[in-house]
């Protein structure tokens, strides 16, 4: 369907179906995910924010934005899968059981002592570098990032502040992707990635289930007001099929409706779903969008096995539904708390947020059967990571 604004969906409406054994993104292994990041010093779970008066001037039941920039100071979520991909594979790798690797047992000497020397590599925009970055300082290990063409030097500098070495290449993110492993393969390096393929399935897999923390607290945090509908934005689907996956294992038959939105020049969900003939569909080409986490032009296979069963909307929208969102929330009615979301972090509110304050977007509204008992959730997966765009964004 193809709506004003530049929105085309692809509506799906799942059946609401149990998961089946052996399903990875359970509320289980989101506890165990949990209980090692509460073993973090500096770890507390990221506000849930209600915005009361939005919701009654949108004429729905609840708002409710899950915060990520207040994560371990680093003002984005993705250190979550990083560090517990890093602490899987150092576990496995000294034969420890996981339930036994705590962060204090991570930074040990002695542990230091039995691993060795380890070179973590990455691609990432920059949150995803970051947080691996921060990871591999706290255990005294070298990192190597490289960022896509375009990656704002803010980004850049607050990676290689963290010790990391960190470059800008001349590619766009897939294909940075791609050198990033060729480069762990030929230095004998541990590529940590949320981009899978044959051979590479265990790491994306961990990265994915570490941003299960994110939905456990929210749930924890709505008190048994469990949402309607949860907006999730997708780069390479990794966070979006980790928190639809722990949704439909939590909820069952009674789980939320799930939207997914990306940026219309990285759509590779969108066109995956829209296609619906068992492959998946690429983006090539320069992936121009200022929502730089989203500029992701091939799908994570393991992420799209799980948003394939149990995502209910497909959303490729323009940047500047994504703008409305961040000076939505960056300038709140009266009453309602403040949050400063980046140029991903507001692309699900954004999506949301349009669909019910345009006029022109009511049959969007109906598809994504938003009403008066509504409760939405979404997550601002970010601050302000590149803060001269978004002062351009929400001043100009």
């Amino acid at each position: 369907m193809e709506y004003d604004f530049g929105i085309r969906a692809v509506h799906y409406d799942q059946p609401r179906t149990e998961v089946p054994a052996g399903f990875l993104f359970t509320p289980q292994i989101a506890r165990q995910v949990r209980i090692f990041h509460q073993s973090f010093p500096d770890y507390h779970p990221t506000p849930l924010v209600s915005l009361k008066k939005l919701a009654g001037l949108l004429g729905v039941d609840a708002v409710y934005i899950k915060d990520e920039s207040c994560r371990f100071g680093l003002n984005a979520f993705k250190v979550l899968g990083g560090s517990y991909a890093i602490g899987r594979y150092i576990a496995e790798r000294l034969q420890i059981p996981f339930e036994d690797m705590t962060f204090s047992r991570l930074t040990k000497d002695k542990t230091r002592r039995a691993l060795g020397d380890v070179t973590f590599v990455t691609a990432t925009d920059g949150n995803h570098g970051r947080g691996v970055a921060w990871t591999a300082r706290q255990l005294d290990q070298r990192c190597v990032v490289y960022m896509p063409k375009g990656s704002a030097p803010e980004r850049l500098e607050n990676i290689r502040a963290l010790g990391a070495e960190a470059y800008i290449t001349q590619w766009n993110y897939d294909d940075t992707v791609r050198f990033a492993a060729q480069y762990a393969a030929e230095h004998g390096g541990v590529l940590v990635q949320d981009t899978d393929s044959e051979g590479y399935e265990e790491i994306p897999v961990h990265i994915m289930q570490g941003y299960m923390t994110m939905i456990e607290e929210a749930v924890e945090q709505l008190k048994g007001k469990a949402p309607t509908h949860v907006f999730l934005q997708a780069g390479v689907g990794a966070m979006a099929g980790s928190m639809a996956g722990y949704l439909a294992a939590r909820f069952g038959e009674k789980r939320p409706r799930v939207v997914i939105v990306e940026p219309d020049q990285a759509d590779c969900f969108f066109r995956t779903a829209q296609a619906s003939d068992g492959q998946l569909h690429a983006v090539t080409g320069s992936l121009s969008t200022m929502m730089a986490g989203l500029a992701c032009g091939e799908p994570c296979l393991a992420a799209w096995k799980v948003l394939g069963r149990y995502a209910d909307h497909f959303i490729s929208m323009p940047d500047l539904v994504a703008a409305k969102g961040m000076r939505v929330l960056g300038a709140p009615l009266p009453g309602d708390e403040r949050i400063i979301s980046g140029e991903s972090g507001a692309a699900g509110f954004g999506l949301a947020f349009a669909a019910l304050w345009h006029p022109e977007l009511a049959g969007l509204k109906e598809a994504l059967g938003l009403s008066e008992h509504s409760r939405i959730l979404c997550i601002s997966t970010e601050g302000a990571t590149d803060r001269s765009n978004y002062q351009h964004v929400v001043w100009d």
